[in-house]
C-alpha cells in the first residue's frame, strides 16, 4: 500500500465511514476520555467527593488510540490497517487539538 492509499484510505474511514457509525470525533473522544476517567477513578466503587479530576482528555484519547496502533504494528503481524487507522487517529487528535 503506497502513502497517498494509505492516506486516502484514512481520509475516507474517519470523513466518512466512522463518522456515520459512530459520530464525530470530539464527541466520540470525549465520550471515551469520561469513561475511561471514571473506570480510572474507580467507577460506581469510588466514594463520591467535590471536586472529580479528569485525567484522560479527547486529545489525550487519539494520542493512546495512536499508541495502541503503534503497538500493534511493533509486536504484530504486518497489516497495512494498522498503519491506516494509525493516520486516522492522528487526523482526529489534530482536528481537536487544532479545534475544526
Amino acid at each position: 500500500m503506497k502513502r497517498r492509499e494509505i492516506l486516502e484510505t484514512a481520509s475516507a474511514c474517519v470523513c466518512g465511514d466512522r463518522d456515520e457509525q459512530y459520530g464525530n470525533p470530539e464527541n466520540s473522544f470525549a465520550l471515551i476520555s469520561r469513561l475511561w476517567n471514571d473506570y480510572l477513578q474507580g467507577g460506581a466503587e469510588r466514594k463520591p467527593t467535590p471536586v472529580t479530576l479528569d485525567i484522560i482528555s479527547p486529545r489525550d484519547v487519539a494520542a493512546m488510540l495512536a499508541l495502541l496502533k503503534i503497538a500493534r504494528i511493533r509486536g504484530g503481524q504486518k497489516h497495512a490497517d494498522n498503519w491506516v487507522d494509525l493516520a486516522g487517529y492522528a487526523a482526529c487528535g489534530g482536528e481537536i487539538e487544532g479545534g475544526k
